[in-house]
Order: structure tokens, then C-alpha cells, then sequence
């Protein structure tokens, strides 16, 4: 997802703000069962859980989402929340979403695509996003094809055969955010229509389907549903979605329908899911903290 471009008591003030304008009866519900927390992580954006290696990759150094000032960096840890190599990948500046594709984990980093060795952490190409805003989220298809998400530029790129260029642009999808292949299809979340004024949004986002063939798009819900992060898929065409402000997990159904699944912070940002154990894996913002919680979606 991103982290505001704020600090201090700037951010404090922003967060305030923005949290007033919150119905106090939409935040109300019972936190889940929390399994483990680490709280050393850094402007943590993403989690992604690699099943193949069972391990798990935060992105942190989100303090400043747009910023290139190189601080930000990769972390290994295993499923239980121990750290294995804290600065596993290095001399990225603001990671966010993350996906593995034939040995590579890509990674959005403000402009460009950043691809990352398995083996070492190694970072082995930058992929250069002309007049990217501000990258967000990736996602591969079954050919190879890497599509990453620019949310302040209502675009999507794609890498493919080691050159990418904008894929999808336009207001129909307005601030795209998490991102799914599924079938034949590219299923992307929206942050909401921006207002100009920081991260705020005068109409919320919502679900979408993309061909990945004629670049036709489907809306999946009527009616906008939150200011979008995080997406993992469920089966049977529902989704499990974040909503960063309210710090809500949500179920969205095949149907449209949206329901809530887990109410937590503030931050809630780029998520990953494990259905054999039904854990969710989630990093938060505002507090550095990865946190691990049984759900029942």
C-alpha cells in the first residue's frame, strides 16, 4: 500500500484527522486471536508468504512512501515470527507489495521494480517505471508477466520479457491498489478517488476485474467498499480485503457482498494469508509491528 509522506506530529495530526471523520459504530467489533507480534519492524508495508520456502518477507522503510532515500529493506523470518536475516535484501527505499516469480521476488519501490534473488537477497535488476508515482502492489501471471500497481498515477505496469511499460491507465479504476491474477483475469483493489488533499478520498474504492487478454474491466461490487490495501484470495471468487483507515479485515463475497471479518488498527496495510492454518499475516504501519492472527473468513 504506501505510508504517508508525513512524520511526527504531522502524521499524529493526519491520522487524527482522518479518523474523526470515521463513524465511531463502523470500528466497533472484537479483535481476533493473536498468535505472535515482532514490533522491530520499520515503516512495515507488506507481508508476503513464500509457501514454496514456508517463509515469510516484510517490506519495511515506509516512513516516507515517495521518498528514494535509500533505507529500506527486505526481512526474512520464519512463520512463527522469528527473525532469520533481519536486512536480508538492502538499498531499497520505500518496498512495499511483493511477489515471487521462477526464483525472483519482485518488489515495487516507489518507481521502479525492483528483482531480488531467492538464493541471496541479492538485487540482480531495477526496472525503471516511466512516470510511476508511486508503485504499490505486484502481481504475476501464469506466463511470467509481473503487473505492479501505481496508486497516485490510476495506472498498472508490466514486465514482460524484461521490459516494462504502462499497462492500464485511467480514472475508471481510480488509485489501484492490491492486485490478484486470477484465471484469465487481473483482480485489482482501489485505495479511492483521490482529493488532492494527502491520501484523502471523496468517493472510497472498490473491486475490480481486469482481462488480461482485452484489458476489458469489470466492477465486482456496486458500491464502493473502503480505501483499499490489501487482497488475498479465499476460493469460489471471494476475497479477504483490508481497509487501511478503519483497520478492518473484510470478506468480499462473489456476490458484492462485504462483510467483516476482523476490526484492528489504524495501518492495517499490505497483508498476506495462510489458509491451511487460517492466519493472517499482518503488518502495520503507524505501529511496526507484523502481527500474526487466527481468523475465521
Amino acid at each position: 500500500m504506501f505510508r504517508t509522506f508525513l512524520a511526527g506530529s504531522a502524521l499524529v495530526a493526519a491520522v487524527t484527522t482522518i479518523a474523526l471523520c470515521i463513524p465511531a459504530n463502523d470500528v466497533q467489533a472484537a479483535a481476533p486471536e493473536k498468535v505472535w507480534e515482532w514490533s522491530k519492524a520499520y515503516g512495515p508495508e507488506c507481508v508476503f508468504f513464500d509457501k514454496k520456502a514456508g517463509v515469510l518477507y516484510v517490506s519495511n522503510g515506509n516512513n516516507d512512501a515517495m521518498k528514494k532515500d535509500g533505507d529500506g529493506y527486505i526481512s526474512k523470518h520464519s512463520l512463527d515470527g522469528k527473525v532469520i536475516t533481519e536486512k536480508w535484501a538492502t538499498g531499497l527505499s520505500a518496498p512495499k507489495g511483493m511477489d515471487v516469480v521462477n526464483g525472483r521476488l519482485f518488489v515495487a519501490d516507489v518507481d521502479a521494480l525492483v528483482e531480488i534473488d531467492l538464493k541471496d537477497g541479492s538485487v540482480v535488476a531495477t526496472h525503471a517505471a516511466p512516470e510511476a508515482k508511486l508503485l504499490n502492489d505486484v502481481a504475476a501471471d501464469a506466463s511470467g508477466a509481473v503487473y505492479v500497481s501505481d496508486t497516485m498515477g490510476n495506472q498498472i505496469y508490466r514486465l514482460a520479457d524484461g521490459k516494462i511499460e504502462s499497462w492500464l491507465k485511467g480514472d475508471t479504476i481510480a488509485g489501484p491498489n492490491g492486485l490478484l491474477v486470477a484465471g484469465d483475469n487481473l483482480i485489482v483493489n482501489s485505495w479511492g478517488v483521490l482529493t488532492g488533499n494527502g491520501w484523502e478520498t471523496s468517493v472510497k474504492g472498490s473491486v475490480y476485474s481486469v482481462s488480461l487478454a482485452d484489458k476489458s474491466i469489470k466492477p465486482l461490487s456496486e458500491k464502493p467498499v473502503g480505501n483499499l490495501d490489501a487482497m488475498q484470495p479465499l476460493g469460489d471468487g471471494a476475497y479477504l480485503l483490508g481497509d487501511f483507515w478503519v483497520g478492518k479485515i473484510l470478506k468480499f463475497a462473489s456476490d458484492g457482498s462485504v462483510s467483516e471479518v476482523a476490526a484492528l488498527e489504524q495501518g492495517t496495510a499490505d497483508f498476506d494469508y495462510d489458509p491451511s492454518t487460517k492466519t493472517v499475516f499482518v503488518p502495520n504501519m503507524m505501529k511496526g509491528t507484523v502481527t500474526a492472527y487466527k481468523i475465521a473468513p
